[in-house]
């Protein structure tokens, strides 16, 4: 009987399954439970801390002080009182632990029944998710308790597991611990690794908390890092874009960077599946802070960001589509470019083909001949196709070269636009009702000799360097709040080149005008 109690619960797999297969035997035999086998369930439902004194100091006076330092020196705007969720990085407290005080401050002192702790595996990989079901976390500050009726309603899910294995030698759940203790005192918390999903995982899982929280008063915090070992300017920029896209709940544009395999986040789906979940108790997210390792280890070559962020109720009139409308409203004195004109009629001519042409070839896949009478449609015009849902970006297509009368133009970029977008599964007959066009109808490119030229709202712009060469339409950096710098660096990092890739002699800048029109705005005048 003796020999049973070297059961090892950290051992390599192998050994851990002949022992415990052992203890099972002989438990058989004597139809009662081996004092092994309590000890292994007790020390097994206590996660032991593997990284304090690595990242995070093992004293509890020092770990203590350190956490309060942090949040003393945190400064958070006001916020509602129900907070729904916080973003938080996972790197070493030296690195992270002031951005990750951010999120933690907005939630200090406040009355959680639980926290939802979403974070990446970095260890393991396997597909969907695994919870720790039951037991505790332990910290030097104390433990953490894991509620265990959520837990295991979380368990239900197709796509999860419980997998204590996946646990160990994993740090980015471990290090958000102890902050929760220091803000939210006694709350217990429901340990969430994610390993790869499918977007009907996302959806499926964040449905899920979404009616745990109709029930409970839960507060989700997703543990993930942002772009890792880019040079420091380049991740600022990638990361800026990260973060907007986070701002706007923009999942479907999180989700193909995922497919395009880009790295801007270690925890991208415990993100994305915070973004549907946001989405699902119609919360607004605000960002709080963003730093990299470049600011706070001081080597700038190679940097990993951090950020964090807020959700909370949103506004009824803040949905991404009211917010879309508000920023892409164009006044009347843009109904001209640079001599070229089009009347009402014209733009409504032009959506009309734009969506025609679509419900016939998504439902016959084929293109109805549709001509135009006007003179301005049968212009020979670069033009973009940009379709949007529920004011999300779902397809944008264009072509930059007038070789073909814009009438045919619009009709074969509206069709590319819904099926030839990379970032996007093809849209579907079904989806149409609930999309959106918008048409955008360029003018020639002109190329800039001083920056002082680009007038922001006006001009769209092209780079070209080498093979690379990226576009962005007038009406983005409006949409986004950029100055002329910032618009610059984004075209770049559109073009696949460095932010500062504009500086370079052999980089070539064109500007350009265009009309933009929508559907549901033409349809109210």
């Amino acid at each position: 009987m003796k020999q049973i109690t070297f059961f090892i619960p950290r051992g390599p797999k192998g050994l851990r399954t002949s022992i415990l297969m052992g203890s099972i035997l002989i438990a058989s035999i004597f139809c009662f439970p081996t004092q092994a086998q309590v000890d292994t369930k007790q020390s097994r439902n206590i996660k032991k801390c593997e990284f304090a004194g690595s990242f995070y100091p093992l004293d509890k006076a020092e770990l203590d002080s350190m956490i309060e330092r942090f949040l003393n020196a945190a400064e958070v705007p006001p916020l509602k009182d129900n907070i729904t969720g916080i973003i938080v990085p996972h790197a070493g407290y030296i690195y992270s632990g002031q951005t990750a005080a951010y999120g933690y401050k907005t939630v200090q002192g406040k009355k959680f029944d639980m926290v939802i702790l979403l974070g990446p595996s970095h260890r393991h990989g396997f597909k969907g998710i695994s919870i720790y079901p039951l037991g505790s976390f332990e910290t030097p500050l104390g433990n953490c308790a894991i509620d265990s009726e959520v837990a295991k309603e979380l368990t239900k899910l197709s796509c999860a597991q419980t997998t204590y294995e996946y646990f160990t030698g994993e740090h980015n759940l471990e290090v958000q611990i102890p902050f929760i203790i220091k803000t939210l005192k006694d709350t217990k918390i429901v340990p969430v690794l994610f390993g790869q999903l499918n977007r009907a995982d996302v959806d499926v899982i964040a449905k899920k908390i979404a009616d745990i929280a109709k029930r409970k008063d839960i507060l989700v915090v997703v543990s993930t890092d942002l772009s890792h070992y880019l040079p420091y300017d380049t991740a600022n920029a990638v990361d800026n874009e990260t973060l907007r896209f986070v701002k706007d709940k923009d999942i479907d544009s999180l989700f193909a960077s995922v497919e395009r395999n880009e790295g801007r986040a270690c925890g991208i789906f415990p993100l994305l599946t915070f973004l549907a979940y946001a989405k699902e108790t119609n919360s607004d997210i605000e960002i709080l802070q963003y730093a990299n390792s470049g600011d706070t280890a001081g080597n700038k070559k190679a940097v990993v960001g951090y950020a964090s962020a807020v959700a909370f109720p949103g506004n009824a009139d803040n949905t991404p589509e009211i917010r879309a409308q508000k920023s892409s409203a164009k006044p009347e004195k843009e109904e001209s470019m640079e001599g070229f004109t089009l009347t009402h009629d014209e733009k409504m001519t032009l959506l009309k083909i734009a969506r025609s042409t679509l419900e016939n070839y998504l439902k016959t896949s084929k293109a109805p001949h549709l001509s135009a009478e006007s003179g301005n449609l049968r212009e020979k015009r670069g033009a973009f196709v940009t379709l949007t849902k529920n004011g999300e970006l779902r397809g944008c297509i264009g072509r930059i070269v007038a070789d073909s009368p814009l009438n045919e133009v619009i009709a074969a970029m509206a069709i590319e636009a819904a099926t030839g977008d990379p970032r996007f599964p093809a849209v579907s007959y079904k989806e149409l009702k609930d999309i959106q066009i918008e048409i955008s109808v360029l003018t020639p490119f002109e190329k800039v000799t001083n920056l002082d030229e680009i007038e922001v709202g006006k001009h769209g712009l092209i780079i070209k360097k080498g093979f690379y060469s990226g576009l962005l339409l007038p009406q983005v950096p409006g949409e986004y709040g950029w100055d002329r710098e910032t618009f610059l660096k984004h075209t770049c990092i559109k073009a696949g080149l460095p932010p500062d890739a504009y500086k370079d002699p052999d980089a070539t800048l064109y500007k350009f005008s265009a009309l933009v029109f929508k559907e549901k705005e033409l349809s109210k005048k």
